[in-house]
């Protein structure tokens, strides 16, 4: 059980919060912007971090709903592709950010225990998976309430829907149990470096290969 001293980091992160914020946050982005309610406001740095990685999932599913579109011009794939691989990286950088926030909380009272059982993966990366099952909700409950929609379609929505719901009620049960241990002092996390490498110049073959290759293109 965790002492009393870290009894203020218990409501430092909480999976039931999470899932309203981002239930909340994903109905409001989806209204135009002349009708949204103001957002809410954070309190403290892991909220904001919270609410910024659920912004770059946003974005990065409607993006990426545009480059799948049949109407969509090479030029606009092009540029869509660029688009998403900037938000992907700002996703990636939104996860390790709030491991970093956690982690810096719990170095303030000696945790996590270097002693305790690592657990493969960190709180971060399953507010991401959290993130990415509101917005699968969400989507899917649009697809129940689709008008003109084809014959078993709403049916075959609802079952997905009961299903999605089910996977994060369980994901956001491991993550207060993930937190509460880690608090405990039975368990531990790491970051774990995301470390893309197709948006580093030097590190992407495609890229530093040809820029050599303009660089070496002068005239004789």
């Amino acid at each position: 059980m965790s002492s009393p001293a870290h009894s203020p980091l218990s409501s430092l992160l909480s999976a039931e919060a999470v899932v309203a914020l981002y239930d909340r946050l994903t109905r409001l982005w989806h209204q135009p912007r002349k009708d949204r309610e103001r957002e809410p406001e954070y309190k403290g740095p892991f909220a904001e971090a919270v609410a910024e990685l659920h912004l770059a999932n946003f974005e990065l599913w409607h993006v990426e709903d545009q480059a799948r579109s049949p109407r969509a011009s090479d030029r606009e794939i092009a540029e869509l592709k660029r688009a998403i691989d900037h938000t992907n990286q700002r996703r990636n950088d939104l996860m390790e950010r709030c491991d970093s926030i956690l982690l810096s909380a719990l170095e303030g009272v000696g945790l996590p225990n270097p002693e305790a059982e690592l657990h493969s993966e960190s709180p971060g990366l399953m507010l991401d998976r959290l993130s990415i099952l509101a917005l699968k909700i969400y989507h899917t409950g649009e697809e129940i309430d689709r008008p003109n929609a084809p014959e078993g379609h709403a049916d075959r929505n609802r079952e997905r829907f009961a299903m999605l719901e089910m996977q994060r009620a369980d994901l956001a049960g491991c993550l207060d149990q993930l937190w509460r241990q880690v608090i405990a002092g039975e368990r531990r996390f790491k970051i774990y470096r995301q470390f893309k490498m197709y948006n580093d110049a030097s590190l992407n073959p495609a890229v530093y290969s040809q820029a050599k290759e303009v660089g070496s293109g002068e005239g004789c």
